[in-house]
C-alpha cells in the first residue's frame, strides 16, 4: 500500500494543474486517471481537437471564398480530411507528452485504473492488473464531467453521436443535424458547414446560446444565419436514430421530422462521478449530481474534496484550472478565493463569441441598476483591413459607481480580446478606467475602449 500527502482522482485540466502546484508547494502527491493519457476531455476530446479542426476548417473557407478580395488566387482548393484528423491528433499527442513530462519532472506519482473511494483516505484503484490501494491524508475528486444524453437518442446508432464522435467524422457528412445550440454544438456545426455540410441546428429553447447575453446571441444568430446555418428553435426532439437507406433522422415534437446524414447530440454535460463510491462515502451531491462543497472545495466528508466540472457551473477547463490550484493551497494553509464574475467564457466560432461577468438580463433579475455601451466592430480600421466586421463589444458598468461588471463580445478574436475586461473586473477597474488606456492603433482592441466611451455617448468614430 503506498500513502501519499495528496491524492488527484483526475488527470484533467483541475487535476493536473492541481497535482503540479501541490508537488511546488513540497506535498507528495499522486494523481489516478482510468485512461493512460492524460489531458482529460478538455485536452483528448473536447477544447484543443476541436480548435485544431476550427483553425483548419477555417483555413478552408477563407481560402475558397475570401482570398480573392485580397488579390490573391489559388487553383482548386482540395479537402483532405485524413489529414486534417492526423494533424489535430499530432497536437494532442504533443500536448499530452508535455503533461506527462510535467508529471515527472514534479515528481507526481500516477496511477492508471479506475478509481473507487473506499474510505476517508483511501484510494483502490483497479485496472487489468487487479486492484491496489492507495493511502493519503487528503483525496481530491475532479473526474471532470461527460455529454448529457436526451431521451429517445440512441446513441448507439452508429449515425449519432456526441462531441467525442464529432470530432472524429472521416468524410464530410452531406448533411448534419446539431441538437442544441450552446458553445459546443456551434463550435462543431461550424467546423463541418465550413466544410461543405448542409447544418441545422435544433434548440428546445427560443434562443441559441442560452445563458449568454440576449443582445450578443441575437447578433451571433444573424451572423451564423448568413455563413449557412439553419436554426430550428424551440423545438422538443423526440428522438433520433436511423432511419434507413444510409440516413438518420431526427423527430421533433409537433414538426416534420428531419433527415440527415449524422446526427450530433450536444445538448450540454453532467457531472462524471459513477462508481467513485461517493454515495457510500456519504459526500453530499446536489439534485443535479454535482458534488457539494465548501469554500475551500471540502466536501462533506472531511479530508475529501472536489473541483472543476463535477462540482458545477461554469463548467470550463481554465475554472477547474483555477479551482485546483485554489483547493491545494487552501490545504497548504494559504488563502482562498476565486472571483466567479471574473471567468471569462469563449465560443471559438467564427467569428468568436467571448464574455466575462453577468449578462444584461442577469443584472436586471437581480435588482442591479447599470449602464451599458456598445460599439461596433465595422467601425474599426483593423477589423476593416481583417475583412472580419461582424459583432460588437458591449459593456455593463455599474449605474452609481460605474464600476465595470461585464464585457460581452461577438467579433474576431474575441476570445484574446477578453482577458482586457477579464484583468479591469477583477482588480475592479471602472469603464472610465478603460477609456484612460492607451489602446495601440490599428488594433481590435480599440473596440473595447470605443465601447467604454459609448456609456457617456463619447465614442470617436460612432
Amino acid at each position: 500500500m503506498s500513502a501519499h500527502d495528496l491524492i488527484i482522482i483526475g488527470g484533467g485540466p483541475g487535476g493536473y494543474t492541481a497535482a503540479i502546484r501541490a508537488a511546488q508547494l513540497g506535498m507528495n502527491v499522486a494523481c489516478v486517471d482510468e485512461n493512460a493519457r492524460l489531458g482529460g476531455t478538455c485536452l483528448r476530446v473536447g477544447c484543443i481537437p476541436s480548435k485544431a479542426l476550427l483553425e483548419s476548417s477555417e483555413l478552408y473557407a477563407h481560402t475558397r471564398s475570401r482570398l480573392g478580395a485580397h488579390g490573391v488566387g489559388v487553383g482548386e482548393v482540395t479537402l483532405d480530411v485524413g489529414a486534417m484528423q492526423r494533424r489535430k491528433e499530432r497536437i494532442v499527442g504533443t500536448l499530452v507528452k508535455g503533461i506527462d513530462a510535467l508529471i515527472a519532472k514534479n515528481n507526481i506519482t500516477r496511477y492508471t485504473g479506475r478509481a473507487r473511494i473506499v474510505e476517508p483516505g483511501r484510494v483502490a484503484v483497479s485496472n487489468s492488473d487487479g486492484e491496489s490501494l492507495v493511502e493519503a491524508s487528503r483525496i481530491m475528486i475532479a473526474t471532470g464531467s461527460k455529454p448529457a444524453i436526451l431521451p429517445g437518442i440512441d446513441l448507439a446508432d452508429e449515425r449519432v453521436g456526441t462531441s467525442t464522435e464529432a470530432l472524429a467524422y472521416e468524410r464530410v457528412p452531406d448533411s448534419l443535424v446539431v441538437i442544441g445550440a450552446g458553445y459546443i454544438g456551434l463550435e462543431l456545426g461550424t467546423v463541418w458547414s465550413r466544410l461543405g455540410a448542409e447544418v441545422t441546428v435544433v434548440e428546445y429553447q427560443d434562443r441559441i446560446l442560452p445563458g449568454a447575453d440576449a443582445e450578443i446571441a441575437a447578433e451571433a444568430r444573424r451572423i451564423f444565419e448568413r455563413q449557412g446555418l439553419r436554426f430550428d428553435l424551440g423545438a422538443r426532439v423526440q428522438g433520433a436514430g436511423s432511419a434507413g437507406e444510409g440516413k438518420a433522422q431526427v423527430t421533433i415534437e409537433g414538426r416534420d421530422p428531419i433527415t440527415c446524414d449524422r446526427i450530433l447530440l450536444a445538448v450540454g454535460r453532467v457531472p462524471s462521478t459513477q462508481g467513485l463510491g461517493l454515495e457510500e462515502l456519504g459526500v453530499g451531491l446536489d439534485k443535479r449530481g454535482f458534488v457539494q462543497v465548501t469554500e475551500v472545495f471540502e466536501t462533506s466528508v472531511p479530508g475529501v474534496f472536489a473541483v472543476g466540472d463535477c462540482v458545477g457551473d461554469p463548467m470550463l477547463a481554465h475554472k477547474a484550472e483555477k479551482e485546483g490550484i485554489a483547493c491545494v493551497e487552501g490545504i497548504a494553509g494559504r488563502p482562498v478565493h476565486i472571483n466567479y464574475d471574473a471567468i471569462p467564457s469563449v465560443a471559438y466560432t467564427d467569428p468568436e463569441i467571448a464574455a466575462v461577468g453577468p449578462t444584461e438580463e442577469q443584472l436586471v433579475a437581480r435588482g442591479i441598476e447599470f449602464r451599458k455601451g456598445s460599439f461596433p466592430f465595422r467601425a474599426n480600421g483593423r477589423a476593416r483591413c481583417l475583412d472580419a466586421t461582424d459583432g460588437l463589444v458591449k459593456i455593463l458598468a455599474d449605474a452609481k459607481t460605474d464600476r465595470l461588471l461585464g464585457v460581452h463580445i461577438v467579433g474576431p478574436r474575441a476570445g484574446d480580446l477578453i482577458a482586457e475586461a477579464v484583468a479591469a473586473i477583477e482588480f475592479g477597474a471602472s469603464s472610465e478606467d478603460i477609456t484612460h488606456l492607451t489602446h495601440a492603433h490599428p488594433t481590435l482592441s480599440e473596440v473595447v475602449k470605443e465601447a467604454a466611451l459609448s456609456l457617456d455617448d463619447r465614442a470617436i468614430h460612432k
